[in-house]
């Protein structure tokens, strides 16, 4: 089993975790015996979560606030946890987020993304990831999304770190064999969470057909199977696999025109 078995001096310690996908990966570990270290910026949501896993699983539950983009935040977090003598022993790197817009109309909302998107995601990662090839053993599931097979325009950003994120995971993924060690991408499409509204899609949740949006409960379960059976990567949904193919292998004369052109009008700006 690629997924750790849990033990009393190991957590599974999950970014984004006050909400969406991120709660649903703290409950689904939490309910697998695994003892949970949750992060995010509302502490009172992580209180309630913490107090909520506790109740129900049996397990310890330990949370902390931090803003993940803010670099001086996140040492001493790492800080905070190493003067625990936590082992954490999975990572689920969770916390992300988009918006909507042109880049040159929006040019202040880009680096935010790439801070919590990305550089605090290599940095959880360059954090614990060594202490886990040490002991042997060890799972990291990084969030990334459908949105990694295809450049988006009024996504633009967003699109790119979650390449980045795809792809980095994929790499390391393979530099980790033979350790005991295993890390997985998670590629959702639309989930049913704050995110949309969040991003500033034009109808929410709503945009677009009901059916393409998948609820967080599936989307954590798909990534804790995924990392138990130690996959590389794994696209959640039969529908979104079938897109993201499609997407990554048309010409970018198709992706970058007809399909943005819709993309824009269903999603807004």
């Amino acid at each position: 089993m690629a997924l750790p078995a849990p033990a009393p001096t190991s957590t599974a310690l999950i970014t984004g975790a006050s909400a969406g996908i991120g709660t649903e990966f703290a409950r689904q570990l939490a309910a697998r015996g695994h003892n949970v270290f949750l992060v995010a910026r509302r502490e009172d949501r992580l209180g309630e979560l913490a107090a909520e896993i506790e109740r129900d699983h049996g397990v310890v539950a330990k949370f902390a606030s931090c803003d993940v983009g803010d670099a001086a935040a996140r040492a001493e977090l790492f800080k905070q946890i190493r003067d625990q003598d936590l082992a954490v022993e999975i990572l689920v790197n969770n916390a992300g987020f988009s918006t909507i817009g042109d880049v040159h109309k929006n040019p202040d909302r880009q680096l935010g993304m790439i801070q919590v998107n990305v550089e605090a995601l290599v940095d959880f990662t360059d954090a614990f990831l060594p202490a886990m090839t040490e002991r042997g053993q060890g799972a990291v599931i990084q969030v990334a999304s459908t949105a990694s097979f295809q450049p988006i325009p009024v996504q633009a950003t967003y699109a790119a770190t979650k390449a980045f994120v795809r792809s980095f995971s994929e790499a390391v993924s393979a530099e980790l064999k033979g350790t005991g060690v295993t890390m997985t991408a998670l590629c959702p499409g639309p989930v049913a969470t704050e995110f949309a509204d969040a991003a500033g899609f034009k109808k929410g949740n709503n945009t677009g057909p009901g059916f393409i949006w998948a609820s967080p409960e599936d989307v954590a379960k798909a990534g804790i199977h995924g990392a138990e059976k130690g996959k590389r990567t794994v696209v959640h949904g039969i529908g979104n696999r079938a897109m993201a193919t499609a997407a990554h292998h048309s010409p970018q004369s198709i992706v970058l025109g007809p399909m943005a052109s819709l993309y824009r009008r269903v999603v807004g700006e």
